[in-house]
């Protein structure tokens, strides 16, 4: 697929991340408005509650984009979201007849503030991607030995809905129960090993009843489109609360998404196939499409009062071991009701060389290994004021697909009072 050219110039750009091959969907606001439903084009967003008022898009008998929100859209199904992405193209093309209708619809991004796209119904983080689990082996077990089961099933965890937050929101540092392993007792307050993770997000757009198993085709047919996504992590917490339950308050204070929900469709040309299997996966699990995309991702690290970011890893969304359809067949597959609005933390996505590991607990193994900074400064987790961004891209001829940054900011942690 080539580049789609559109009237909104500044989205013709081989490197702009919203050309009109995107058509990306977000919730803005300006300072003459409330926050509301938008569609990035190039620099510029389609206001799409006055796009729908005004009779330029019309995808039901009653209005759907009354609400900050996407979830009215995508509990819609298929059939409407590719209907939307048809007229949108259509309007915004070059050439377009309703060029003149639309121009005065579109807000400067640079005039607008981004908020959360959609309600999060649910959230549940997996732990899919290989070499982050066999790092992790090796970090705290001394063996990189996956678990028994980690290569018949999609191991996750459920998480807080209410944490899950959009990129530019600060987090403050957590406090929480950490034990030295030559204590006696343990201790209480703000984490000392402070993490990132970085992963893909997937948006489930239609659900599935209670009781119900889904194929892994139907899977992936539900699925809205994705956002990057940090699961902040507190190691030291995690480390003493985990066993035997797995995660609890060492991921509950935070989770960041990037603004933009780049939809399914738009990255179906970037479709890559999961890596070949080393145990044959139950048939349950087995679908007929590719289930990965080939996106490249970027971590970067900025400390308070540095002039620019440093980059500290790059690797692929094409690296992990699990599709999202996988998961989400599995998710579903005892009977768990899924709905519109249910995001999907893909798992840290890390590749085979240091450069490519997608947490600083990997990048500097636990700590043991500090990296350095652009600005001559160590790390080996994060420190308050330190401003961390995740960053992804699917390069296409001529055209580039972007998801907007995934940024926060730590704070020191809170005190009672």
């Amino acid at each position: 697929m080539s580049l789609k050219k559109s009237w909104v110039t500044s989205a013709n750009s081989a490197d702009h991340p919203f050309p009109l091959n995107n058509l990306p969907y977000g919730v803005f606001s300006t300072a003459d408005g409330d926050p509301r439903c938008g569609v990035a084009i190039g620099d510029m967003i389609l206001d799409m509650e006055a796009a729908e008022s005004t009779g330029l898009i019309a995808l039901a008998d009653y209005p759907l984009f009354d609400v900050p929100f996407w979830n009215e859209v995508m509990d819609q199904g298929p059939a409407v979201w590719a209907a939307l992405r048809d007229r949108l193209t259509a309007l915004l093309a070059q050439g377009s007849a309703e060029q003149a209708k639309v121009e005065p619809l579109l807000v400067a991004a640079a005039d607008a503030d981004l908020h959360m796209p959609f309600g999060v119904s649910e959230y549940t983080d997996f732990y899919a991607g290989m070499q982050h689990a066999k790092n992790m082996g090796a970090i705290l077990r001394g063996s990189p030995d996956l678990p028994a089961n980690w290569l018949h099933i999609p191991i996750g965890y459920n998480g807080r809905a209410s944490s899950v937050v959009v990129s530019g929101t600060e987090i403050h540092r957590p406090n929480g129960q950490t034990k030295a392993p030559d204590a006696d007792m343990p201790s209480f307050g703000p984490s000392k090993r402070l993490d990132i993770e970085l992963e893909m997000g997937a948006i489930v757009g239609t659900g599935s009843e209670l009781g119900q198993p889904i194929t892994v085709d139907e899977a992936d047919a539900m699925i809205f489109g994705y956002v990057l996504l940090n699961d902040w992590s507190a190691r030291d917490i995690q480390g003493w609360e985990y066993q035997p339950l797995g995660p609890f308050q060492g991921k509950a204070f935070g989770t960041s998404i990037s603004p933009w929900i780049v939809t399914a469709a738009a990255l179906e040309s970037f479709r890559a196939p999961t890596p070949p299997r080393e145990k044959e996966l139950l048939p349950y699990l087995n679908g007929s499409k590719d289930g990965l995309y080939d996106i490249e991702l970027e971590v970067l690290m900025q400390p308070e009062g540095a002039e620019k970011a440093s980059s500290i890893a790059k690797t692929n969304y094409n690296r992990m071991y699990y599709s999202a359809a996988e998961q989400l067949c599995h998710h579903a597959s005892g009977g768990c009701e899924m709905s519109p609005g249910d995001l999907l933390g893909s798992g840290t996505i890390s590749g085979a060389e240091r450069s490519e590991f997608g947490s600083l607990m990997e990048l500097s193994w636990a700590g043991r290994e500090p990296f350095t900074l652009d600005t001559g400064e160590t790390r080996g987790f994060i420190e308050d004021g330190d401003t961390l961004t995740l960053r992804g891209n699917a390069r296409g001829d001529g055209f580039t697909i972007g998801f907007g940054d995934c940024t926060g900011k730590i704070l020191p942690a809170k005190t009672w009072g």
